[in-house]
């Protein structure tokens, strides 16, 4: 593989306590109650705008949607380096890629303004080429527009191409746009991953690492 696209959330780093904070700060905003954890974590993936219809159910109006949402933004954007840390083997794994001369992006359906700010935050702008986010583009991911323009932007072929990601979403966009996937178990949406299943399945980034570094295919 000559360019890796990389989830963010659940693949990179674990965002979970920041994310949920913050979303329950906005539902105390809203004069709900708090939600687990695990449940937010559950509804993380597809972008905030569904993030927020999730976390307030299928009762909220348009209009609390939007508050909702613009009260999140805002108080995210302020915290979300409280928490959030890399992953176990993340550092060294994107380092070695890297220094081994690979092209590296990431691709979340996180606004992108929040996502460079935790990039860069956590000192691996000079990592990846580009920073997508889920507003970057006219759709989000399972669409393979990101895909198809890093793959443009680095000057690489489908055929070493993988997306990495944590969820049936980031399978299934790397199916949309004809190039490999690994999935990480490690996520917060491991069970989104058995249908469609990815072409790699790891429980450790470095693992992805050493494939990635050694001849071979992909098998399962």
């Amino acid at each position: 593989m000559d360019l890796l696209i990389f989830d963010l959330d659940g693949t990179l780093i674990d965002s979970k306590q920041d994310l949920a904070l913050s979303v329950n700060a906005t539902r105390a905003h809203m004069r709900m109650a708090p939600l687990d954890i695990g449940q937010i974590s559950s509804y993380v993936g597809s972008g905030a705008p569904i993030l927020i219809r999730r976390a307030l159910g299928a009762e909220a109006t348009e209009a609390q949607i939007e508050e909702s949402l613009e009260f999140f933004l805002e108080y995210y954007r302020e915290h979300k380096l409280d928490h959030t840390r890399l992953y176990p083997g993340v550092q060294e794994s994107l380092d070695r890629l890297r220094a081994a001369g690979k092209r590296l992006a990431v691709l979340t359906n996180k606004p992108v303004a929040p996502s460079r700010g935790i990039v860069e935050g956590l000192g691996l702008s000079e990592h990846f080429f580009r920073v997508y986010g889920g507003n970057s583009f006219d759709f989000k991911k399972p669409h393979p527009i990101g895909v198809t323009t890093l793959m443009a932007e680095a000057g690489v072929e489908r055929a070493a191409t993988m997306m990495v990601g944590d969820s049936g979403v980031d399978v299934q966009t790397a199916r949309n746009a004809s190039v490999q996937s690994c999935g990480v178990t490690y996520g917060f949406a491991p069970e989104t991953l058995l249908d469609p299943a990815p072409d790699l399945l790891v429980d450790d980034l470095r693992k992805l690492a050493d494939w990635a570094l050694q001849s071979g295919s992909a098998s399962g």
